[in-house]
């Protein structure tokens, strides 16, 4: 058989075993080398194929849509530096447990290091950052080879989804000519094993019934007890912990990735305003744990974390069905390698149920007091980040999904996000806590959930401009709500403000930008609204209009940051009024 077979042969069976184990999208970026899998791929009429022409924006494209579906989704780019642009969104989807196939195509091994165009050292090129890495063999079309491809393309998809779910990298060498044969008959059809080669069973990771009853009969002797949730993306937890929590009386101190801010779930447990009312040494006195438990990734709250550290001595739990290690502040006291979900589940059938506690009860009238207080936000008819932040929640539609870019807008969230009934899905880029790529991983997320709104920073927006082609190509419905401070905000927050001399120079960044020529030209609708009413009602309209749509407010980060520190200290002032003599009257 010729070579042109050969690679035909070969690539189809691994294209068709793809489609077998259930992925259905490749985001695909133009390159040479890459030619027989592309076409071979476009050819396949089960699997979506997605044109993105920047490799960096579309790594973080696909990186969206499998946080969006919770489904492995593949990326397939030429080779040489167009492989590195993958590398920043292979950190994020290994950090943020994101299942992702990276598929890079090489040149062969006689062209490598010799000079050869668009050849760089591919093996091993994003280092640990995932989960397995497969130098694959040349095309052949032997029985044995058809078999390779499909048990490495079934192995892959497997790895990547198996807990905790994270990239794989698999480099294909192509040698020329590398036109493959569409005419081939039959291209996706093998005479064995037609509905996949190999079927691999995964469980989740759970305790046996003694190590339960164990943990149940510890639990027994705590009273004053936390559950801290982060991030955490499997849907029947928010009802586990929630039971659980109603259980053994503890507060969920629940961040806003957690998904359990928003739902139909039982919310009376739930607390929302920790990362004020912790900055308050009475509070945080009174509120003294015996316990913590702690599941999903470490909340984005910083009181929240020198909390934690300040309960050094007490037991600290962290329930983990991906067996990381999930402690930055080297406090655990017990790492449970167990499916969140079934912890919460099997500990509610064994401990006895507490009909009451005054430790939840404070809790409860604390965040209670702390919401009320924070809501002075809302008092001045200006616009400012945290107002906008308090209205989201009455302003977005039941059932919608809110993807927060970094620094400033995640930690106004943090703040300003209160629980709701409304169903609203909570998206970020937190494994590495980046701003690049949040345009395309939001806009390849809005490909699975509608209707969909993006909050960022002018910084943000101005790193992945990039990413608003997605919407303009593949027409994708996003509301993008661009919040500018004309710089880097966040750092107006942070140690470095102290030293002014050149802190504008390094941290403050002003670009200066007018982003309404940006979003012309990826023809987007562009409003500039200064005032409340205007934003309002600018909101609202935009909910009938399709395409990408983009409302920019402006802020002050001086004034932003004065508004913050007086607002904390505002409520910080009325809940010491409330503690006499140590306790919460």
């Amino acid at each position: 058989m010729n070579h042109q077979e050969a690679l035909t042969s070969y690539i189809a069976a691994f294209v068709a075993e793809l489609v077998q184990t259930g992925v259905k999208d490749v985001v695909v970026s133009p390159g040479s080398r890459s030619t027989p899998m592309a076409m071979i791929m476009a050819e396949h009429p089960d699997l979506n194929v997605h044109i993105h022409v920047d490799e960096r924006s579309a790594a973080f494209f696909a990186l969206g849509m499998a946080k969006a579906l919770g489904k492995p989704v593949a990326i397939l780019c030429t080779s040489g530096t167009a492989a590195a642009n993958y590398y920043p969104a292979v950190i994020e989807a290994y950090y943020s447990r994101v299942p992702l196939i990276v598929l890079t195509a090489d040149r062969p091994h006689e062209l490598r290091d010799v000079g050869a165009p668009q050849a760089i050292d591919q093996i091993h090129l994003y280092g640990k950052n995932v989960k397995w890495f497969v130098e694959m063999a040349p095309p052949e079309s032997t029985k044995e080879m058809i078999r390779y491809a499909r048990m490495v393309c079934a192995r892959a998809v497997a790895t990547t989804h198996a807990a905790p779910s994270g990239p794989v990298h698999l480099n294909f060498p192509f040698r020329e000519p590398l036109i493959p044969n569409l005419d081939k008959e039959d291209l996706f059809d093998f005479p064995e094993r037609l509905e996949g080669y190999v079927d691999i069973e995964q469980g989740s990771l759970s305790l046996n019934e003694d190590q339960f009853k164990k943990l149940a009969a510890s639990l027994a002797s705590y009273s004053n007890g936390l559950i801290i949730c982060g991030s955490i993306e499997d849907e029947k937890f928010a009802q586990a912990v929630t039971s659980f929590a109603e259980t053994i009386q503890f507060p969920i101190l629940a961040d806003p990735l957690s998904q359990l801010r928003s739902g139909k779930h039982d919310l009376t447990n739930i607390i929302d305003t920790y990362d004020t009312f912790l900055k308050n040494e009475h509070a945080k006195t009174s509120l003294k744990p015996d316990i913590i438990i702690r599941f999903g990734t470490m909340p984005v709250s910083k009181p929240l974390s020198i909390f934690l550290k300040e309960n050094e001595n007490i037991d600290q739990w962290i329930i983990d069905g991906g067996q990381g290690w999930r402690d930055p502040s080297l406090l655990s006291t017990h790492m449970i390698y167990c499916n969140e979900t079934i912890f919460c589940n099997s500990l509610s059938n064994l401990v006895a149920k507490k009909s009451s506690s005054s430790f939840l009860k404070k809790w409860i009238e604390v965040n209670a007091f702390t919401k009320e207080n924070l809501s002075r936000i809302n008092d001045t008819d200006e616009i400012s980040e945290g107002k906008l932040f308090y209205q989201l929640i009455d302003l977005l539609p039941h059932g919608a999904t809110l993807f927060v870019g970094n620094s400033m807008p995640i930690r106004d969230l943090d703040t300003f996000l209160y629980s709701n009934n409304k169903s609203i899905k909570i998206m970020a880029n937190r494994g590495a806590n980046g701003i690049d790529g949040i345009v395309s991983t939001a806009l390849g997320a809005a490909m699975v959930h509608q209707p969909f709104y993006l909050v960022l920073g002018d910084l943000t927006l101005f790193h992945d401009l990039n990413g608003l082609i997605a919407s303009k190509l593949l027409n994708i419905d996003i509301n993008v709500i661009l919040i500018n401070n004309n710089g880097g905000g966040i750092f107006s927050f942070l140690p470095q403000s102290q030293h002014p001399k050149n802190f504008e120079l390094l941290y403050g960044t002003p670009l200066n930008l007018n982003f309404n020529h940006a979003i012309t030209m990826y023809d987007g609708q562009y409003e500039l609204c200064s005032d409340w009413a205007h934003f309002t009602s600018s909101f609202v309209q935009n909910m009938k209009n399709p395409g990408l749509k983009v409302i920019e407010i402006p802020t002050n980060r001086d004034k932003n940051l004065t508004e913050h520190r007086e607002l904390w200290n505002a409520v910080s002032q009325e809940i010491t009024s409330r503690f006499v003599n140590g306790e919460w009257e």
